[in-house]
């Protein structure tokens, strides 16, 4: 994958990282980290300039993230329907709305690079919860900001190593959001188990 991804950087240059970040942003698998720390190292080969990836990738995310949301919120309950149709996906869609209803634009802001995954899910379920767009935006471009900035400057600083950088990178983002699951699996135990507490506790009617 790291070949191609070279040689899709050598033919292309910003415009294929652009296209990565866009599309990776509407949930399609795309390996969009990689080519950041490429482009990354491309510009400290000076085979690129680098304030032209770090343009092209953020012009991208934020428009990538900007199309998930309008997508969400104009086609509401019956998208998001569509696009649970699969197991997986109804999963993932399921976490992505309870992140958004707990943390509202903290968790786009955390959607955007600490549990990146979430990422074009959480667009979609903001969109179509009602999260203000001016919320939306502000909190999606400070985490934009850190996202690609982390990934084409560590492909920038560290060019020799970008294969093994990708594949620490990706572990730990894999870590941080299994971590996010768990803790909303957590809260929503303790939560029902508040429930029941309550229920057994409420005085009984007297017949």
């Amino acid at each position: 994958m790291t070949d191609a991804v070279f040689a899709l950087l050598s033919s292309y240059g910003p415009w294929v990282v652009f296209a990565s970040a866009f599309l990776s942003c509407l949930a399609l698998p795309i390996p969009t980290s990689l080519m950041m720390l490429a482009g990354g190292g491309f510009a400290a080969a000076g085979d690129l300039v680098l304030s032209n990836v770090v343009l092209a990738a953020f012009a991208g995310a934020v428009i990538g993230d900007q199309t998930g949301f309008a997508l969400g919120r104009y086609g509401g309950a019956p998208l998001l329907d569509r696009l649970a149709r699969s197991p997986a996906r109804k999963a993932v869609l399921a976490r992505a709305h309870d992140f958004v209803d707990r943390h509202g634009g903290k968790g786009v802001f955390l959607s955007t690079w600490a549990v990146a995954p979430l990422g074009p899910w959480v667009n979609f379920a903001a969109g179509a919860t009602g999260l203000g767009w001016a919320r939306f935006t502000i909190w999606d471009i400070l985490g934009e900001t850190i996202w690609v900035t982390l990934y084409v400057g560590l492909g920038y600083g560290f060019a020799a190593r970008i294969e093994s950088l990708a594949d620490l990178l990706g572990s730990l983002v894999g870590f941080l959001v299994a971590l996010v699951v768990a803790a909303a699996m957590f809260a929503w135990v303790r939560a029902m188990m508040r429930v029941q507490a309550r229920q057994e506790d409420s005085p009984r009617p007297i017949r």
